[in-house]
């Protein structure tokens, strides 16, 4: 039985994610900042952990705690939508520092074990704004961007010393708290000068073509864990997989 921890389970695609590797007989050690032992179903394969990934003693401390890690999937994220103009730097920090800063640091973290033992897979879970940055959201695009340059580097770096690196990139999901974490209201952020530029932007957010679900999400990572050809992108979502064939055909 394999060990995997996942960053972020408390909704969304870290709780798919979780429910998918559970179900399919590996040991889940699922991490929030809030445990919550009713998110998902009893398991002695289960155990679900306190983690701030944008804290280093708790960082230190969970990882601890999970002993062996085969899978690390950083997945804890916040976003922030509006004007670029409008969002306050505080809340921009607030964002690298998640999705970011706090990637890297788990990735420190876990990385001495698994080198130490020459087996590992991370999975970095970024967005469908690697392929087509998102109009209002220039912070959350940047913060994922950053991810993606580090995640292909990373591969390189570790992949000498038999580690695996992967990135999974999911689309919009209408049904995931976006910017839930930032306390901000998002028509603080839109001054009047982006009224009209930011009215059918949102309109297409309410009634989207194509979307992607956190199960498209958990199916990726699954993948993306046991690939064995050395592929580095993995996209999750009809409307991710649309923006990839725009981009590159």
């Amino acid at each position: 039985m394999q060990t995997i921890l996942i960053t972020g389970t408390s909704s969304g695609y870290g709780l798919e994610t979780a429910r998918h590797f559970l179900t399919r007989g590996w040991r889940v050690i699922a991490t929030m900042r809030r445990p919550d032992a009713d998110l998902l179903p009893r398991s002695d394969a289960l155990r679900i952990l306190p983690l701030d990934v944008t804290r280093d003693e708790s960082i230190a401390a969970a990882i601890a705690a999970a002993g062996p890690i085969d899978v690390l999937v950083n997945n804890a994220g916040i976003g922030v939508v509006g004007a670029f103009e409008a969002t306050p730097l505080s809340h921009i920090r607030k964002v690298f520092d998640t999705n970011t800063f706090g990637v890297m640091a788990m990735c420190q973290a876990v990385i001495p074990q698994m080198r130490a033992r020459r087996s590992g897979i991370i999975v970095n879970v970024t967005s469908s704004v690697t392929l087509a940055p998102m109009p209002l959201a220039a912070a959350y695009t940047a913060s994922k961007q950053a991810i993606d340059g580090f995640t292909g580097s990373l591969a390189h770096e570790l992949g000498h010393v038999g580690l695996r690196v992967a990135l999974v990139a999911p689309g919009y999901a209408p049904t995931t708290r976006f910017a839930h974490n930032t306390g901000l209201r998002v028509a603080d952020l839109i001054p009047p000068a982006y009224a009209g530029f930011a009215a059918p932007i949102f309109d297409a957010y309410a009634s989207p073509a194509l979307t992607t679900t956190e199960t498209d999400v958990a199916d990726a990572v699954w993948a993306a864990v046991h690939d064995t050809s050395g592929r580095l992108h993995f996209l999750a979502g009809a409307d991710a997989v649309a923006l990839h064939q725009a981009r590159f055909g």
